[in-house]
């Protein structure tokens, strides 16, 4: 134990947010480290918004990763004194946490539209948006949300629109389609020049800079000292050219985001152009290089594995419960509502519950997760079978001599064994569908394509996540379709 727990602390941990940039920014710190490190760093990619990502590096479930200065001072901070990086040192302090390594570029928020709605309105600055009240805003859930985001902007300038919640990257096709008017753009974003987006002035200067730096565990630098100190080395090294190249790269080329990060640090020291006309074009990978990539066994694997593992533990909580509160009444409807209610938490929502109460991401908390939304049909089924055991033949079990424990062994379970089969089948597929969710925790699984495919905005990588879940539920679904038929034929041979 005490070699593992070893082990473990001289593990790198690097964490990174749901969305290009941050992808790449957490590949680079990781490659950086790893030539001073006893062991790979763990890279766990797309673990969410800032509430999840923070959530994770306060648990210690990761050491580092990287964050944006307005962030830090307005959503995590939320006022404490947070003008300098001095500032924010000693207010992070007592969190055990500390800013470090300024990378050298800044990517703030700001408002775009379409150049020609520019032109044709005459829109140049965030006041020009406020006299066009009809246009229609689709902003990200988080800046809709955060405290430096959407409901302060509208007070500054007096926007008197309801914006629609739409997943950042998303939002860009959406644009591009006309059906939304204005999004919410990070400044590094590679979509804006492609697009031909109009980024609107903030005439009123409310939103604060957010220079790219490392926030960290401060027990970081003492734990790996090697490590961090070949990471300092990339302070002011990333310019916004060069981000906005790299970002360009992973969202118009479809190149690993671990590639994106090797071929920056191998070409360090260049100026930004020539960085970027270093970069070979890679040709776009096709669809079946996506779908058949080298991560498809891992990733059914992991999908497999959490599927299995969380029906199998709600199979040896849920059946027992259900068998325990039949005969009362009361006592199995306030279990079953409370089954219920569980089913109604949003999965997002109760996995930042779970990381914030076990102190961790990855499997465990999805596995908990997991287990929970597959105990109501598990139970609902038991419970049903039970009640649909004809009373004759309870009595019948009776009439024989069989005491109450016989009885349900001999009698009841098997005759109630199809139902309950079938809630096993309902929770299954249930989890399979639900366990993409777990990628946004780093649990793996298909989700993982999902989940990168939202955030570089590629759908034949979507597909591709969806797809081997689809087709993992035929084949859970194809599994019961024949225990049932053996089930009945065994049943009919008993019968004849």
């Amino acid at each position: 134990m005490a070699c593992a727990a070893q082990a473990a602390d001289d593990t790198l941990r690097v964490g990174s947010k749901r969305f290009t940039e941050s992808y790449i920014l957490a590949e680079l710190l990781a490659q950086t480290a790893a030539p001073h490190t006893a062991s790979p760093p763990v890279v766990r990619q797309g673990l969410g918004n800032t509430a999840i990502v923070y959530e994770a590096l306060r648990s210690g479930a990761i050491d580092m990763y990287a964050e944006y200065t307005g962030t830090i001072a307005q959503e995590i901070l939320k006022g404490q004194p947070a003008d300098t990086r001095e500032a924010m040192n000693a207010s992070l302090a007592p969190l055990g946490l500390g800013v470090a390594i300024p990378l050298g570029f800044n990517d703030g928020y700001a408002l775009a539209v379409r150049a020609a709605d520019a032109d044709k309105l005459g829109l140049r600055t965030l006041s020009d948006l406020a006299k066009h009240p009809t246009l229609k805003l689709g902003l990200s859930n988080e800046f809709i949300g955060r405290a430096d985001g959407w409901k302060g902007l509208a007070q500054r300038y007096g926007f008197t629109q309801v914006p629609n919640g739409l997943d950042h990257g998303l939002a860009y096709d959406a644009l591009a389609a006309k059906q939304i008017d204005v999004i919410d753009i990070y400044t590094t974003d590679a979509k804006i020049e492609q697009l031909g987006l109009r980024v609107l002035e903030d005439d009123k200067k409310y939103f604060p800079r957010y220079d790219a730096v490392v926030l960290y565990k401060l027990d970081l630098p003492t734990r790996l000292p090697q490590a961090w100190a070949a990471m300092k080395t990339l302070e002011g090294k990333v310019d916004e050219h060069a981000m906005i190249a790299m970002n360009a790269r992973a969202e118009l080329q479809s190149v690993p985001f671990d590639t994106i990060a090797r071929d920056f640090l191998a070409s360090t020291g260049k100026d930004a152009k020539t960085q970027a006309q270093a970069q070979p074009q890679e040709a776009r990978r096709g669809f079946m290089a996506k779908l058949f990539g080298p991560d498809l066994w891992k990733l059914a694997r992991q999908h497999l594995l959490l599927v299995a593992v969380s029906v199998g533990i709600a199979i040896l909580i849920g059946v027992p419960i259900a068998i325990l509160v039949f005969p009362h009444v009361r006592l199995r409807a306030v279990v079953l509502g409370l089954a219920s209610l569980m089913q109604t938490v949003p999965s997002l929502a109760l996995l930042a519950v779970l990381i914030s109460m076990l102190g961790a991401i990855g499997a465990l908390p999805a596995l908990i997760a997991l287990t929970l939304y597959s105990l109501l049909p598990i139970m609902r089924n038991t419970v049903t079978g039970l009640t649909e055991v004809p009373q004759g033949l309870r009595l019948a079990g009776t009439a024989l001599g069989m005491t109450p424990p016989q009885s349900l062994r001999l009698v009841l379970l098997p005759l109630a064994l199809p139902t309950l089969l079938a809630g096993v089948r309902t929770a299954t597929a249930i989890a399979i569908g639900t366990a993409t969710i777990a990628a946004f925790i780093g649990a793996g699984g298909f989700g993982e394509r999902i989940v990168t495919g939202l955030a570089l905005n590629d759908r034949e990588l979507l597909i591709a996540g969806a797809l081997p879940a689809a087709a993992l539920a035929l084949i859970s679904e194809g599994v019961f379709e024949l225990i049932e038929f053996l089930m009945r034929r065994g049943r009919k041979a008993a019968s004849s």
